[in-house]
Formats: structure tokens, C-alpha cells, sequence
């Protein structure tokens, strides 16, 4: 029975509130899999299951999955048609906003600690911020987002989609792009292409988010077609002549824009601060 068929044996349709596209293309959920049990065992915690077409894949290689479903329609379906690996204690299953709960407290199992889901289009941001904010105590994240996401978490500096977020999470981890997934791979159908990303947390960060860290890079990206001498007026409440000696302490040039710095050139402006 596919995913149209039994939803609407239940009644059901997709909520656009939840940005529900439901993977129903069973190689893409294979490799997601594979990637975030390399090797096998760990716990998993999934984002989002929705009817289980990661879950299943995933409980062939994982010892333990904690699935987050914020859809309370949907997870009598998923606790009845994954009720044996339930009773084994092998999987549980949270009706919840993923963004309402504590990810380290539910990340109890044997490792390695991965994170993985196809994110919902309009939360995707926050879930990558939750996930940046875990990376010293997770092992991998596997994620399946919107392709021009995609674009952006692996851009080098100097490009047109890098910016803000590229840093936060470069910053936390090695991004790569497994693969790209098109919008006839999910029902309903989307219109846009989506990729998966892995996440490996760097060891140690190239950089520590911090408040000031923060603030450097907001604000270059926020002016993003203005130089640095402009952009960065008035951080950290410097004058003109303090923002000129700490850029050059730092070996930062500010006729330049924030699009052209590595992550670690923000760290060492942040570090000025003090």
C-alpha cells in the first residue's frame, strides 16, 4: 500500500502546517541509513519519521532509534507498524516538537550518537542551530534538506551561497553532500530538489560560538554587499580606529567583504573582543 493509500485508508492527508513531504523513494532511504549507522549499531535520534521510511531501514543497522514525530495522527500508525521493535525496546517514539525537546537527554544508547531526518523545508534552520549546538556530543548527523540548503552548508568562502549559516555549522562540522534527491522521490511531490548532507563534528571545533562570534558574522552578512570596514562599524562598540588595529591584530583585511572570510578569521576578530 503506498503512503497516499494509507493515509487515506486513515482519513488523512498532508498537513502543509508541518511541511510534510513524505520520502517514499526507497534507495534514497537506504543510503540515508547507511550513512548514519557506518558502522552498524549507535543510536539514532530521527527527526521527523513520519510513516517510517527511514525508520525501517534504520532498525536494520541501528541498536537504537528514538524517533520525534510532532503529528499526533501520525503516530498511532508508526507505534502500530513498528509494535515488535517497541516491545523490544529497540525503538521509542516521542509525539513532540523536536525543537521542544532536549536531544542530549534522548540520546542515551550504546554509540556512535547520530542525528538524522528529512527536515521539515520551514524549520530547517533551527534544527541545524539545535544540531551545531550538540556537535561535541553527538558522533555524525545525517540530514535530508532542500537542496539550495544543501548549497549553501558546503560553499567555500569567496561564493554566492555562502553566508551566515554556512560558518555556524562549518564551523562546527565537516559538511559533505551524499547525494541529490529529486522532488519526484516524496509524496507529495515538492518543487524543489532536496540533498542529503553528513555532518561530522570537527575535533575540536574550528571555532567556539560564541556571543561575540556570533555578532561578527551577523553583522557581516547582514550588510553583505558593504566592505568590512563598513559592515563591522560599531562591533563590540569599537571606534573606527579600534576596529582598524584589532583587524590588523588579527590579520584581517577590511576592505573586503565577510562573504571572502574562513571561519577561523571570524574566530579571531571574536577573540579580540576580549
Amino acid at each position: 500500500m503506498s503512503i497516499a493509500e494509507r493515509l487515506r485508508s486513515r482519513g488523512l492527508s498532508p498537513k502543509k502546517r508541518f511541511g510534510q513531504n513524505f520520502l517514499v523513494d526507497v534507495s534514497a532511504s537506504r543510503a540515508i541509513a547507511e550513512a548514519a549507522t557506518t558502522p552498524p549499531g549507535g543510536t539514532v535520534l530521527e527527526i521527523g519519521p513520519g510513516l517510517g521510511a527511514l525508520t525501517r531501514p534504520l532498525l536494520e543497522r541501528a541498536a537504537k532509534i528514538v524517533a520525534i514525530e510532532r503529528d499526533r495522527d501520525l503516530v498511532p500508525l508508526l507505534s502500530a507498524e513498528l509494535e515488535a521493535p517497541i516491545a523490544e525496546g529497540r525503538v521509542s517514539i516521542l509525539e513532540a516538537d523536536a525543537l521542544a525537546v532536549d536531544w542530549a537527554a534522548e540520546l542515551v544508547g550504546p554509540r556512535p550518537h547520530v542525528l538524522a531526518g528529512n527536515l521539515p523545508y520551514q524549520i530547517t534552520g533551527a534544527l541545524l542551530e539545535r544540531a551545531t549546538g550538540l556537535a561535541d556530543r553527538i558522533d555524525r548527523a545525517v540530514f535530508m534538506v532542500q537542496a539550495e540548503v544543501a548549497d549553501r552548508l558546503v560553499a567555500p568562502p569567496g561564493s554566492k551561497t555562502y553566508g551566515a549559516l554556512t560558518v555556524f555549522v562549518q564551523a562546527a562540522f565537516d559538511v559533505k553532500r551524499l547525494l541529490t534527491v529529486r522532488g519526484g522521490a516524496f509524496y507529495p511531490r515538492p518543487d524543489v530538489d532536496s540533498a542529503v548532507v553528513v555532518l561530522a563534528p570537527h575535533r575540536p571545533a574550528r571555532a567556539v560560538e560564541t556571543d561575540a562570534f556570533r555578532e561578527a558574522v551577523r553583522s557581516a552578512f547582514g550588510a553583505r554587499r558593504k566592505t568590512l570596514r563598513n559592515a563591522w562599524r560599531g562591533l563590540y562598540g569599537w571606534s573606527k580606529d579600534d576596529l582598524e588595529a584589532r583587524a590588523r591584530e588579527a590579520g584581517i583585511s577590511l576592505d573586503v567583504r565577510g562573504e571572502t572570510l574562513a571561519v577561523e578569521d571570524f574566530a579571531r576578530i571574536a577573540a579580540m573582543k576580549g
